[in-house]
């Protein structure tokens, strides 16, 4: 695959280079106790919510002073007490010291904790305090213990909101990372899906995993995905979008790149079918790469019904598509230009209705399509509660207003209703916005060529899609370049055994999903 492109990359400013060759000089702890302390709280500013809980204990007839140093908030404090502050300020002085260090010992025979590593610098220090994860520091050490004890505080998993099926599972992506990983690992039960994660964000220091299976998916695809997650040096991501913007193909296009989804189901199908998973923690949505034009008009319950219904659903989201991008544009050329295309009765019917029309028909449907889309993104933004009424409110209102004034047509107002709720049958809402987008430059070129212009615009709107790149693989696969073998999941579904290899766009060793086996015959009844 040689469509890689090299994306250009900002040059670093001295110390930004030092921290990112890994050349910082490494400040360790301290060994007296106090001075450690003091340095902590000076550094974060004697911020209320650093909790230091100092203790002393006794450990083979030896007292040993203790900090344990946590984030309120981040870690749990119910663990906290239960497993470190009690197990320390029990009895320990039967426990012999050999010739061990005390904090071996502790790792080894006191603390009854799962993970526990060492901490030897302030660096190391700072990252897993405010991560969630508690310190103990000792006096007289120039070192320490983390002890993952995050909150267990988040949202519950639910229904994905934004991707709602009437048949198939209902779990859905929450904030937390390690969730999302396990709600896929429910999915796939396999060893050789794999897990590696990356630490993004010199000041948020986010954690952004990738997730693949190994031996199905393109290793030269793998390692694009990390040398573009490598070349991300920035103060904070604080959500996936972050992501897809500094590692997608193409930035100058309407078109998305990059699929995104809240449902597990979806992602372990993607996984199955070679492509990658990127997980960002703090969002319930993940990206999946490389995607192409054809999957942001397959949804997760294509595969969930049966073959012909599904392809009949995909064939009307296809129509759905073509009428909120084309729809005001061949009104506005067939009315004005090509008046021969309307049958008489019809075209007696719509002359009347402009006959008191003081706008042409472009302006007449660029008022409507404004407004439109004023009123739809003001039912998102506002309350849930009366979002959904404003909207329906406003849109029968102000219709039915601007025809009874002369200011529109009826029957614009019918075309504008039809494309906009043809918008919404776009499964990816990414892909609907490109729809919305375009359907103001071919009104243009409807309003001032016609027909023609709008053929013109599919044209270059053809060559634009098929100049695209998601990874390295073509974006109007496997339409353009067009693959036989995979058209059996690209504008209709065929039945799931007829579905035998994987999408060839993905070049992998293993390419067979499936072997059809002999079917039974009935056997006669006696």
């Amino acid at each position: 695959m040689n469509f890689f492109r090299k994306r250009p990359t900002a040059p670093l400013n001295p110390d930004e280079a030092q921290r990112k060759d890994g050349m910082k000089e490494i400040e360790p702890l301290h060994i007296k106790l106090d001075d450690t302390i003091e340095q902590i709280e000076s550094t974060l500013g004697n911020s209320e919510d650093f909790v230091n809980r100092e203790i002393r204990f006794e450990i083979d007839g030896m007292s040993m002073r203790t900090s344990i140093l946590y984030m309120d908030g981040l870690a749990d404090t119910k663990s906290i007490q239960n497993f470190i502050l009690e197990t320390l300020m029990s009895s320990n002085k039967h426990i012999e010291m050999d010739s061990r260090n005390v904090l071996d010992v502790l790792k080894e025979r006191v603390l009854t904790v799962g993970d526990i590593a060492d901490v030897r610098d302030f660096d190391k220090l700072f990252d897993s305090l405010l991560s969630g994860e508690v310190i103990l520091l000792f006096d007289g050490f120039a070192e320490g213990l983390t002890i993952d004890m995050k909150s267990s505080e988040k949202r519950p998993v639910q229904e994905a909101s934004g991707e709602a099926v009437i048949r198939g599972p209902r779990e859905g992506f929450i904030e937390n990372i390690r969730t999302n990983t396990s709600l896929i690992r429910k999915k796939i039960n396999d060893p050789n899906l794999w897990l590696e994660t990356f630490t993004i964000g010199r000041i948020t220091k986010t954690k952004v995993s990738i997730m693949y299976i190994n031996g199905i998916a393109d290793e030269k695809v793998v390692e694009e995905v990390r040398a573009r997650m490598n070349r991300i040096d920035v103060d904070g991501i604080l959500e996936s979008g972050y992501i897809e913007e500094y590692i997608q193909d193409e930035t100058y296009t309407p078109f998305p790149t990059m699929n995104n989804t809240e449902r597990p189901d979806v992602v372990a199908g993607a996984l199955l079918e070679g492509r990658i998973a990127i997980l960002v923690d703090g969002t319930p949505f993940v990206l999946l790469v490389p995607s192409l034009f054809i999957q942001f008009f397959q949804s997760a319950e294509d595969y969930y019904h049966r073959a012909d219904i599904s392809s009949l659903i995909r064939a009307l989201r296809f129509l759905g598509f073509f009428l909120a991008m084309l729809g005001p544009s061949l009104y506005i050329a067939i009315t004005t230009f090509h008046q021969e295309m309307i049958p008489t009765a019809l075209l007696i019917s719509l002359a009347s209705q402009r006959e008191g029309v003081p706008f042409p028909a472009f302006v007449e449907a660029l008022l409507m399509e404004v407004t439109f889309e004023i009123l739809r993104e003001s039912g998102v933004r506002m309350p849930k509660a009366m979002g959904q009424a404003v909207s329906i409110v406003g849109t029968l209102v102000i219709g039915t207003a601007a025809v009874d004034a002369g200011i529109v047509s009826a029957a614009m107002v019918i075309v504008v209703a039809i494309t906009a709720i043809a918008s919404f049958v776009i499964p990816a809402f990414n892909a609907s916005i490109a729809a919305r987008m375009i359907r103001f430059l071919f009104m243009a070129l409807a309003a001032s060529f016609g027909l023609f212009g709008v053929l013109v615009g599919l044209i270059a709107l053809i060559l634009h899609l098929c100049s695209l790149r998601s990874f390295g693989v073509p974006f109007m696969s496997p339409v353009g370049p067009f693959i036989l073998e995979d058209q059996k999941d690209t504008l209709v579904r065929l039945p799931f055994w007829a579905l035998l290899t994987r999408p060839r766009f993905i070049h992998s060793h293993n390419s067979i999903r499936q072997r059809l086996n002999p079917p039974r015959k009935p056997k006669p009844r006696p």
